[in-house]
């Protein structure tokens, strides 16, 4: 029986893989495809500093598949120019990978990347697979990076709307994060033959990394000297970066009613960069330094930081673009079996705490809802941490996500 050669993927990412959301969102689940038959090409754009020290470590990830790694250097000045150019520089790349081997489907995240998938569909017939990770457009518009008031930035945005169009129109399969983007998708009277098919696959977790089976207590201890945690503390965590639609402000106006109603609460955040500015919100709203810690981990570092948390906490701006979202970092959490402390208004996050009784939503920042919850954990009501990864696992796994994937693409290469 003659063997079906291996099918040749391009995925395209305008996030470097030295970043967490390449090797948590990308790395994980191109690994996992590989195992039926399908082998990788990623081009991504990487910050050079972070290039500089991440390159090994990506590398070593990817030693063990057949997952070849191409990045060129992330551009973030002048505005709009510097993007056109990262574009030319892939499609540069990408000539000259298609006259060495024929891709069978390129996979990409929207925005730039897109553009390339379409131009490839059109120049080489090549098959594509477009994941929507994000209403991209909008996410610019709601996070304040383009002002529709000026008229070059009006101009992209409506560039990019009708893009967003053409991508599900003439995409070989649409993929997005959540049940609530694909509601809205399949309301768009733009797109003909609706609903158009779209499956929903969210951010997924690695159960193995995080696992609270598996935290070294040797490893916890070293960390909770470092940080000076006590074992009575109540402590409430945010995990990720800070800045941009994670509302700073509205989390430390919380920490501080807690702090000032529960004694032993400290608040431990994991964040990447930007630790001044988590400072200067608790000082806007006089929250005592000794309450904070910061730190940064690497991705391997993370669940035993974790570990530590009572609670984790994340305020998201409930505007129109989140509704496409899933949260990295509430997988994760759920993982380990640690309850939430968030709002409503971003894609499934309500529905998946409510079914899972994985922790509190807010419908709103007022002082009485903040004031609701603390009663809550003042009360110490249970919430059953078996329970909670048991819901990641059901909804959030790494696993169940590439099964999804496989079909995908096996409905896009194998049919």
């Amino acid at each position: 029986m003659q063997q079906v050669p291996p099918k040749n993927i391009l995925f395209i990412s305008y996030d470097g893989m030295t970043d967490p959301l390449g090797q948590s969102q990308v790395i994980p689940y191109l690994a996992g495809l590989t195992k039926y038959g399908y082998r990788f090409t990623i081009l991504s754009c990487d910050k050079p500093a972070k290039y500089a020290s991440g390159k090994d470590y990506v590398e070593k990830l990817l030693l063990p598949y057949p997952i070849k790694w191409h990045s060129i250097p992330y551009h973030k000045s002048p505005p709009v120019l510097s993007a056109v150019y990262d574009m030319m520089q892939l499609k540069k790349l990408i000539r000259t990978l298609q006259k060495e081997e024929v891709f069978d489907m390129v996979h990409t995240r929207p925005g730039v990347p897109t553009l390339l998938a379409l131009w490839m569909k059109k120049k080489y017939g090549t098959k594509f697979f477009n994941d929507i990770r994000g209403f991209w457009a909008d996410e610019r518009v709601d996070g304040g990076m383009w002002n529709l008031k000026n008229p070059l930035f009006k101009k992209i945005y409506s560039f990019f709307k009708n893009h967003e169009n053409e991508c599900i129109r003439l995409a070989d399969h649409n993929n997005c994060l959540t049940f609530a983007a694909k509601k809205e998708i399949q309301s768009w009277p733009q797109i003909p033959n609706q609903p158009v098919p779209i499956d929903v696959i969210p951010c997924s977790a690695d159960l193995n990394l995080f696992d609270p089976a598996k935290i070294d207590p040797a490893q916890k201890e070293i960390f909770r000297r470092k940080l000076g945690i006590e074992k009575t503390d109540l402590i409430i965590s945010y995990l990720g970066s800070i800045g941009g639609w994670y509302l700073t402000d509205d989390m430390l106006r919380f920490c501080k009613q807690i702090a000032d109603r529960i004694p032993a609460a400290k608040f431990l955040f994991i964040s990447p960069h930007r630790h001044e500015q988590i400072l200067a919100a608790a000082a806007k709203y006089h929250l005592p330094e000794q309450r904070i810690l910061t730190t940064h981990a690497a991705r391997h570092e993370v669940p035993v930081l974790l570990s530590f948390s009572d609670y984790s906490i994340f305020f998201i701006k409930p505007c129109y673009s989140k509704i496409s979202s899933s949260p990295t970092k509430h997988g994760e959490i759920m993982a380990m079996g640690i309850p939430v402390i968030t709002n409503s208004g971003v894609g499934d996050v309500k529905e998946i705490v409510e079914k899972y009784n994985a922790g509190f939503v807010l419908d709103d920042f007022s002082d009485e809802s903040y004031l609701q919850v603390i009663e809550k954990l003042k009360n110490d009501v249970h919430l059953d941490a078996l329970k909670i990864r048991a819901g990641a696992r059901e909804f959030y796994s790494l696993s169940n996500a590439v099964e999804l994937y496989k079909k995908g693409y096996d409905k896009v290469l194998r049919s």
